[in-house]
């Protein structure tokens, strides 16, 4: 094997560490997931680092009532390293590197510099078991350049339309750039698991009829007013309410994940 082999297997290995969340458009539940998902993990007692990818409109912080000292805007100013802008949530048992709302230096990051982070991320997640991704919503090429090679991709949706369509044109954008792009499907807030089910064979037929690829289902999120008044409260749901339906269905997913499926 050569040296630029080796290497090439070496990040591929470490990418393996990493899991993205993404979605094709906004209000479907992406952060409240990223977040219960890695607060579940930690609870299995695995060593987890949330990290904010929403450049310019993070919010992780707000949901979980947090005002960061240093964040990664500190980083890209130069005043920081990397590693110093992680943030440890003793509630939840597990770290976050956080983001800026508003942030326009971070929303203009260029495909050099989405390339530089996304490397520095994987060198990051050689310290943790697990490291989950929030990306920013919709089908911008930051989001595409940044979630490249990742392990997987969740993508969140429901089963409203406009978030059907949406899902399958962010599917679509990352079948034209990767063959096999590592994305599988959690469908969030449906009104039974059945009715999941068939939200997710929406999807997947048309990906069968008009793609090379048609992503596994990961996961169905039951819809719960217990997630609404957790979020309102800047709590986690795992903390607020460990027993709602949600909550049992994230520490489902999560086990799942944790165990390499």
């Amino acid at each position: 094997m050569t040296k630029a082999s080796t290497m090439k297997a070496l990040a591929t290995q470490q990418n393996h560490r990493i899991i993205a969340i993404a979605s094709g458009k906004g209000g479907v539940g992406k952060t409240w997931l990223a977040i219960s998902l890695v607060h579940a993990m930690a609870k299995m007692g695995k060593r987890v680092l949330l990290f904010d990818g929403d450049f310019g409109l993070a919010n992780i912080d707000v949901q979980l009532g947090l005002i960061p000292e240093r964040d990664l805007a500190n980083v890209f100013a130069g005043e920081i390293k990397f590693e110093q802008a992680i943030l440890s949530f003793a509630d939840g048992g597990f770290d976050i590197l956080p983001g800026r709302s508003g942030s326009g230096n971070l929303a203009a990051l260029n495909s050099p510099e989405l390339n530089q982070l996304r490397n520095e991320l994987v060198s990051l997640s050689r310290n943790y078991d697990h490291t989950v991704v929030d990306l920013g919503a919709g089908l911008s090429e930051s989001v595409q350049t940044f979630s490249e090679n990742f392990r997987k991709t969740l993508v969140v949706l429901t089963d409203e339309p406009t978030s059907l369509v949406d899902a399958y044109a962010y599917i679509k954008l990352r079948v034209a750039k990767q063959h096999t792009p590592g994305i599988e499907i959690v469908v969030n807030q449906a009104k039974t698991i059945q009715e999941g089910e068939r939200t997710y064979a929406t999807l997947r037929r048309a990906c069968e009829n008009f793609l090379p690829f048609s992503p596994p289902l990961a996961g169905i999120i039951r819809h719960d007013p217990h997630v609404r008044e957790a979020i309102r409260a800047q709590a986690p749901l795992l903390i607020r309410h460990p027993n709602s339906d949600a909550a049992n269905d994230v520490e489902t997913l999560a086990k799942k994940l944790a165990n390499g499926k």
